[in-house]
């Protein structure tokens, strides 16, 4: 991913009022992001309000950027979720519902789509294994990291492909 600016990022979300684009809050480490060419996406979640997640991510030489709501609710530590896009198990709340309103009249009038994703949007850097998942989270895979990178990125552009229809 290429690096983002404050205005390349508040311009592109397609799911929310452009003056709820202007008041969210940006990641907090954007001057210091140094990873980029690791992400597949940049996702971030806001401080005041646990529940709300963002993510921007570059399609066909656009940025597409997403309001979330991630579903509250305490799961068990010994029951363990799988993220739809990286195919990460987390044990606990690790992996959370994440709601997007459709973009357009249809999310005006309520609509929206869900996916199960990793609580914390690192899917790019668990796929890379830059960061590392609890024991047993990344199961082995005969796929490349490449062709991991590439189902990661299928899975996403898949559901932001949903925001739109």
């Amino acid at each position: 991913m290429k690096p983002l600016t404050e205005h390349d990022i508040r311009t592109s979300f397609v799911n929310c009022s452009k003056g709820e684009a202007k008041r969210l809050p940006l990641p907090k480490n954007l001057a210091d992001l140094d990873h980029w060419d690791d992400l597949d996406f940049l996702g971030w979640f806001d401080l005041s309000a646990p529940d709300r997640r963002y993510l921007v991510v570059e399609r066909a030489d656009e940025l597409v950027g997403l309001s979330l709501r991630s579903a509250s609710g305490n799961r068990g530590f010994l029951r363990r979720s799988l993220c739809s896009l990286c195919l990460t198990t987390h044990p606990g709340s690790g992996v959370s519902l994440m709601t997007a309103p459709k973009a357009g009249p249809a999310g005006r009038e309520g609509n929206s789509v869900g996916l199960y994703i990793c609580a914390d949007l690192d899917c790019s850097l668990y796929v890379r294994g830059r960061k590392k998942a609890a024991p047993g989270g990344r199961m082995e895979e005969h796929l490349t990291v490449e062709q991991q990178i590439e189902r990661l990125r299928g899975n996403l552009d898949a559901f932001v492909e949903r925001v739109f229809h």
